[in-house]
């Protein structure tokens, strides 16, 4: 070999180890975002959506997080300055409020993607005149039926809570080893009573402003067993009372769940939310919907907020690949494909949604209109005790210990 071969040997050699340091280069240079979402029935969807964006933006990849109790998860990795890169949060919440107002989030005000939005939605989370988070749809709370069950005995879904009351003893009486409730009251799950809570305090007291009078804002100490607006609650949480499936009191969101679909419980209380759980598992059966009953048809109410709603963490390292993908996911092409699981009221521009989700129709009919007002909570500095004595209550029917501790909680806040 002569000299001249050595040294075009040696030119190449060091091409190809340039080339291979330059590929190595590209790859340590991919962006990782975390995606936080609070959401778990929908979570193949998102991940889906996830990877769909990492085709397109090849040097960014998107990790999607979910973990069990994301809310008190998400607190405490924000009181450690460990906020996710895009958050799925909900902006109706005071903590959210509180965050947003402390800077912890990306200021969206005037951002493109905006603009994929439906005019006038997010402006109803606005802090401080700012824009915080990207609301692209609705949540809803109500009853799923199943409406095979119910033409086998005859009966139909109640407009009136006279109407609902006669339903439930119908199903009682008529029903073979069937229970009228698909009842999660376990702690860990009282969350899922949230709606139902709060829809007997507003039908009590006439709405959103009523049932805040007679919780946060009445003078400490208010809430008596005596009050009718209470005996009104309590008659309305009875219903439920001995009226689940065998071990409804210890039961699990996911037993729940299992309960509804099995057959063996003919309504399933909760949000619309839970529709895609309840289709995951195949039901052989059709679901309809229905909303909180009042006193009459026109009476009916229901309560909801923003729900994927996506927030950008102000501390991130990766900004501009976390705006691109909240960017991404609003936009109508991609939002279509978590409508078409997820079903919810969308404010997505461009997305098609008539015809498209009927069985969740007998509550979002009533959802951007006054019969459905925005949670409790967000008037509230925290929640999960309501959700924990609603649960309580429902299990024991203890009516002076139900006051008391709503006291206990409310009072902190007056």
């Amino acid at each position: 070999m002569n000299k001249r071969t050595k040294w075009a040997m040696t030119v190449v050699s060091l091409a190809s180890v340039a080339l291979l340091a330059s590929c190595g280069s590209t790859s340590s240079k991919k962006t990782e975002i975390e995606f936080f979402t609070q959401k778990k029935e929908t979570l193949g969807i998102t991940k889906e959506i996830a990877k769909d964006f990492e085709k397109e933006n090849k040097d960014i990849k998107v990790k999607v997080v979910s973990v069990p109790d994301p809310s008190n998860v998400l607190k405490t990795r924000i009181s450690s300055k460990d906020t996710p890169d895009v958050v799925n949060i909900y902006p109706q919440n005071s903590d959210f409020k509180e965050w947003a107002a402390n800077h912890v989030f990306e200021d969206l005000t005037g951002k493109s993607f905006m603009n994929n939005i439906k005019e006038g939605v997010a402006a109803q989370y606005k802090i401080n005149d700012k824009l915080y988070s990207a609301p692209l749809d609705s949540n809803a709370w109500g009853f799923f039926y199943n409406v095979d069950a119910f033409k086998k005995l005859g009966i139909e879904a109640p407009k009136t809570w006279d109407e609902f009351e006669a339903v439930v003893k119908d199903i009682k009486e008529k029903g073979k080893d069937q229970s009228p409730f698909a009842l999660s009251l376990a702690q860990g799950d009282a969350w899922s009573l949230n709606g139902f809570g709060q829809l007997a305090w507003a039908q009590a007291d006439g709405g959103f402003d009523g049932a805040q009078n007679a919780l946060r804002f009445s003078p400490k100490g208010a809430i008596k067993t005596a009050n009718p607006n209470f005996q009104s609650v309590i008659k309305q949480l009875d219903i439920l009372k001995g009226n689940g499936q065998k071990g409804a009191e210890g039961a699990t969101y996911n037993d729940a769940i299992a309960a509804f679909v099995s057959g063996k419980s003919l309504i399933l209380p909760q949000g619309i939310w839970a529709l895609a759980a309840v289709q995951q598992q195949k039901p052989s059966f059709e679901i309809r919907s229905f909303a909180y009953p009042g006193k009459t048809a026109e009476d009916a109410m229901s309560v909801g907020a923003a729900d994927m709603a996506l927030s950008i963490s102000s501390t991130s390292k990766h900004k501009a690949a976390a705006e691109k993908f909240v960017n991404y996911f609003s936009t109508a092409k991609v939002f279509q494909k978590y409508f078409d699981v997820n079903g919810e009221p969308t404010s997505v521009k461009g997305v098609k949604t008539k015809g498209k989700m009927p069985e969740l129709e007998g509550i979002t009919r009533l959802t951007f209109t006054d019969k459905q007002f925005v949670w409790l909570q967000s008037k509230w500095t925290s929640e999960i005790d309501f959700h924990t004595l609603t649960a309580n209550y429902a299990r024991s029917g203890n009516a002076d210990n139900f006051a008391k501790e709503l006291n206990v909680f409310f009072d902190s806040m007056k």
